[in-house]
């Protein structure tokens, strides 16, 4: 029988008032572990873990114990992406998480599709499911562009700044607060529309009399799930505040040049 007290590297009460964000962003094998307690990591990443833990009526310390058996269980160390510098961080996002939603959807959406055209007379909830996802599918396209091609390039820039010395001037959006905000609106309504597919697949657990395609299908969108919850979890919890303390520095440094 495990001893709960022996194995917690911190006292408890230290530990339940720090972030769940912070908490996955310094070891992501926890994810799996507020995955299980249907714990929101990602868009809600800054409750306290004995704030979330309280509305999902989870015992903080049964938590911290299944931290340190989900760490003990994996070989490998977690990536620490909390340790990246937000250029690299950027990139990765993109290679990682970007480059799989394109290559995920398109065989995503005909599947969906096809078993709402199928099965969809037995079982509404699947054309639901199809219309859900290609409105996610839209969603996400539409908001990875604008960080390609507005956030990133200007988070890099930063990065340029801080390494060569340069004064700063602020961007024409005003200070990086601002596409954050927007970038995580976005990410709210994403994790929402995949809550209710969620709902809608009872779990991603297809019915007994389910077809190979029908059941690909929802592995599938459970396997997509997981990685929009990482996607935003670097983004919400790692890169963006990074991007805002990085750009807060840069700018008081200038004006203290401009004295």
């Amino acid at each position: 029988m495990i001893d709960k007290l022996s194995i917690i590297p911190h006292s408890q009460m230290d530990i339940s008032q720090r972030t769940i964000g912070s908490l996955v962003a310094e070891d992501f094998r926890r994810a799996s572990v507020f995955k299980r307690h249907g714990i929101d990591f990602c868009c809600a990443g800054g409750r306290t873990l004995e704030t979330a833990c309280k509305k999902r009526g989870v015992s903080v310390n049964d938590v911290l114990v299944e931290f340190e058996l989900a760490e003990k269980g994996r070989k490998g160390e977690a990536i620490r992406a909390d340790k990246l510098d937000v250029g690299v961080l950027a990139d990765y996002i993109v290679n990682h998480h970007h480059n799989y939603v394109r290559e995920s959807v398109p065989g995503l959406r005909e599947m969906t599709e096809k078993v709402a055209r199928v099965h969809g007379a037995g079982n509404p909830d699947l054309v639901s499911i199809s219309v859900q996802f290609r409105e996610i599918a839209l969603e996400l396209e539409q908001h990875m562009a604008k960080e390609e091609g507005i956030l990133f390039p200007y988070v890099k820039e930063l990065e340029k700044h801080e390494q060569s010395g340069r004064s700063l001037t602020p961007p024409m959006f005003g200070t990086v607060r601002n596409p954050i905000r927007m970038m995580e609106q976005e990410h709210e309504s994403a994790g929402s529309i995949m809550r209710g597919i969620r709902k809608l697949t009872n779990d991603y657990t297809p019915p007994e009399h389910a077809c190979n395609t029908y059941r690909a299908a929802y592995t599938l969108l459970e396997e997509f799930e997981d990685d929009l919850h990482q996607h935003i979890h670097l983004e919400n919890n790692i890169l963006f505040p990074k991007a805002t303390e990085l750009e807060e520095r840069l700018l008081t440094e200038h004006q203290a040049c401009s004295l």
